[in-house]
């Protein structure tokens, strides 16, 4: 549990039963039958209870289809659920959206981009975009890390040199994954396809003296809680914020593109590096938050990277926020 009071909500399941129908609940996606692949606005504020949450656009990955990106799905299934849900099927599209959040006098960013294109060309947005919202780089003064793939942390160093970019902010992580990442025989155990990135982070990282390392659980600022969610990498985690009148999640990869992996939550991606251990994350993180009602953002929703969950049978639906 989130250990907050829970609230009712009326998911699928429950409209079912309440409508006398039997069986899954197919929800008509109409209202987003044409999302685009790219949003018109840069960055988008919203609040949650007290908290106020600055949604900043990256940029997005528009990765060619791939049968192994899902484990024993077609190409034609993923464009299939691509389709249903309103997206592009030209290509893979995985947007890249990064978290500022106003909380307690502290400027707090929830991962650190992608490096204005040193992980794909077009991600390229983060600055001019933090710019626009008003967002000074040099006043964030903490950066809460969810797991260490480079759409996430290759914003922490400068293209070229690999120097620190937030010499001085506080960089939360949960302790497993650093250690990890930075274990001395990592790299020789790790696949080619993940060798330089693993080479780069245990090069750099280490020298750096401003990393808090945390534990499951832990308080990591006042209001705000990391929780070990496992799976895509083994200290992948999510941060909880109590936000006074509500709750808000920074979910990060556990759901990460909602469109293949709401209704098909058994779905094991190629970047998840235990699937049987994501998939169970997956459900636990995702069921917590449709029983308590918790706000919800994740790094590759679709801008402004935030919506709404509810059950579908042994799935989900998702309703993401518009524009």
């Amino acid at each position: 549990m989130f250990n907050m009071t829970r609230r009712m909500v009326l998911g699928s399941a429950a409209a079912a039963a309440a409508f006398g129908i039997a069986g899954k609940l197919e929800f008509a996606p109409a209202a987003y039958a044409e999302i685009p692949v790219e949003p018109l606005v840069g960055f988008y504020k919203y609040k949650v209870g007290s908290l106020e949450v600055t949604a900043v656009y990256d940029g997005i990955w528009r990765k060619p289809h791939d049968p192994a990106f899902i484990k024993d799905v077609s190409v034609d299934d993923t464009k299939a659920a691509l389709a249903k849900a309103g997206l592009t099927t030209e290509f893979m599209p995985i947007p890249l959206t990064v978290v500022v959040l106003q909380m307690n006098g502290r400027t707090i960013m929830m991962d650190a981009g992608s490096g204005v294109g040193q992980w794909q060309a077009n991600a390229t947005h983060l600055p001019a975009n933090m710019k626009a919202a008003g967002i000074d780089y040099k006043a964030i003064d903490t950066i809460m890390i969810s797991h260490f793939h480079p759409d996430h942390v290759w914003g922490l160093m400068e293209k070229g040199t690999n120097n620190p970019v937030f010499p001085n902010a506080e960089l939360i992580v949960n302790a497993t994954e650093y250690n990890w990442w930075t274990d001395p025989s990592r790299l020789a155990k790790l696949p080619e396809g993940r060798k330089p990135a693993g080479k780069r982070i245990a090069e750099n990282f280490p020298k750096w003296k401003n990393w808090k390392l945390v534990d499951d659980g832990t308080e990591v600022v006042p209001g705000i809680r990391l929780m070990a969610a496992p799976g895509h990498t083994p200290g992948h985690s999510v941060y909880h914020v109590d936000a006074g009148s509500e709750q808000f999640l920074v979910s990060a990869d556990t759901m990460y593109v909602p469109a293949l992996l709401a209704p098909h939550p058994e779905w094991q991606g190629s970047y998840d590096q235990d699937g049987p251990m994501a998939i169970a994350t997956r459900h636990k993180i995702i069921d917590q938050v449709i029983a308590d009602n918790v706000r919800i953002c994740g790094s590759h929703f679709p801008f402004p990277g935030t919506g709404s969950f509810v059950k579908d049978g042994n799935a989900y639906a998702f309703t993401p926020t518009q524009i």
